[in-house]
């Protein structure tokens, strides 16, 4: 999300560093540029000139202070005024009363039910609720279906209604049966409209007015630019909402919608959706968003998808055994791929990291789930004995790896490689921390061929950020 903005204002920004002073004359190019790169990230034109004028009215004649230059003077004005764009900070859920009601709205086709499921785990995992999920798009049986098998899949309760039932019946009898089983949460999944349409709107607005809930959130696709605003200033005029999803948002290099949405609704953007998977929903933190967008990264995001996703035992484990001189093997090299993989890969790091936009570009081409997935089925394929002591494996040996994984014997000579050097250089950081020596090895493991790529991509440097983050955030 964001590459095209991120690059073009990353070059753009670059033109007023050496200035002694800001003014008028030598930002105006500047500025010139930055419009044009908002307003090609699709960003509504009332947002592009409000945010343009307020930078020139801050920048413009404004000293640099004595440990800034002119150039990162204005950069923090940028970067200040893209916040205040998009929010001041993240909004929570209003989750005071128990059970906590929240009505999801939104057109069909842009990930509503999807969302619903992505929320619950989020609520049960992150925030420790008993969460209900119950679907109200009568409409639609399929989509039922779907609620009741997402539902299952993310570990929380489904409250089962049919498309002969009524919408606000439905949702009444759910909170009916929430608050005599004690659940924290209810998420109301609605149907999907194709368009504004004034009878499904005035359903959805009976609805609203029966079941009172504390949150009501409008699930937009991030794909369709400003006109993702639009809907939701539309869909605002009918319901009181409280906050906005951004789904699909990973598809999105533009970043219009998020740029837009809080500007025309006065509304937050509470979450941003980024992948298909039941966990891929992130709190939308504007400051975080817009570090991104200026190519500084946002390590805030990547310290916490560290602490959630690791396995911070087998982390521990791999941690001591080094230290006890024990060698790094190959069971250990296939856990490193699955924490990567759990983490969005090589380039999903790389890309929250300071400056590392267009290598993260160039590790999600190479390091894609089909390469990891070759390089497990390789090691898959090993014997016990031959992961644990790969020098045993031979000419034959690699003939039946190669055969047993569909891959070929020089694929098989470029894991064994990456192996050696994962291998030596963890033995050299083993006196260091386990979570920024896991971190660095799983970095390091991306060098020296195969589809690595450069050796440079995320090495020591760029994973030890990120373990330095963490002990400084305690």
């Amino acid at each position: 999300m964001f590459d095209s903005l991120s690059d073009r204002l990353s070059h753009t920004l670059r033109s007023v560093t050496g200035q002694a002073r800001l003014t008028e004359e030598n930002i105006k190019d500047t500025l010139r540029e930055v419009r044009r790169a908002l307003l090609e990230a699709d960003v509504s034109l009332s947002v592009v000139k409000d945010f343009v004028e307020r930078v020139r009215e801050r920048a413009v004649g404004q000293e640099v202070s004595k440990s800034l230059s002119p150039g990162q003077q204005f950069v923090k004005i940028v970067q200040q005024e893209l916040e205040a764009t998009m929010g001041e900070g993240n909004v929570p859920l209003e989750l005071r009363q128990t059970p906590s009601i929240i009505l999801m709205a939104g057109l069909q086709g842009a990930g509503k039910t999807t969302s619903v499921a992505k929320l619950a785990r989020f609520l049960r995992e992150r925030e420790k609720k008993k969460v209900l999920v119950v679907s109200a798009d009568v409409y639609r049986p399929a989509a039922i279906d779907q609620l009741e098998t997402l539902a299952s899949e993310v570990g929380v309760e489904f409250f089962p209604s049919t498309s002969e039932q009524q919408p606000v019946a439905i949702a009444e009898a759910a909170i009916r049966h929430a608050r005599i089983q004690f659940f924290d949460v209810v998420l109301v999944d609605t149907a999907g409209r194709l368009h504004i349409d004034d009878t499904m709107m005035g359903e959805i607005s009976d609805l609203h007015r029966a079941i009172a809930p504390q949150e009501t959130l409008f699930v937009v696709d991030a794909m369709t630019g400003q006109d993702a605003a639009t809907t939701a200033r539309a869909f605002h005029d009918a319901l009181p909402l409280t906050g906005v999803i951004l789904t699909k948002a990973d598809g999105d290099s533009r970043g219009g919608a998020a740029l837009s949405v809080r500007h025309i609704t006065g509304k937050p953007i509470k979450f941003l959706g980024m992948g298909e998977k039941t966990d891929a929903l992130e709190p939308f933190h504007p400051d975080r968003i817009a570090s991104r967008i200026l190519g500084m990264g946002d390590v805030l995001s990547l310290i916490e998808e560290a602490e959630r996703k690791v396995d911070r035992q087998k982390a521990d484990q791999l941690n001591k055994k080094i230290k006890k001189g024990e060698s790094f093997d190959l069971e250990d090299f296939r856990d490193q791929l699955q924490q990567l993989k759990s983490m969005g890969g090589m380039g999903g790091m790389l890309e929250k990291l300071p400056g590392m936009g267009q290598m993260a570009e160039m590790a999600q081409g190479q390091a894609s789930e089909k390469e990891f997935g070759k390089l497990e089925a390789m090691i898959n394929s090993m014997t016990p004995k031959e992961r644990r002591k790969p020098d045993l494996i031979n000419g034959s040996r690699k003939r039946r790896i190669c055969a047993g994984s569909g891959t070929q014997v020089p694929d098989l000579n470029r894991l064994l490689k990456q192996h050696k050097q994962m291998q030596k250089m963890m033995k050299k950081m083993g006196k260091k921390g386990g979570m920024q020596n896991m971190m660095r090895g799983m970095s390091a493991m991306m060098g020296g061929g195969g589809m690595g790529g450069p050796g440079g991509m995320g090495g020591p440097g760029g994973m030890g950020g990120m373990g330095g983050g963490r002990s400084r955030r305690r």
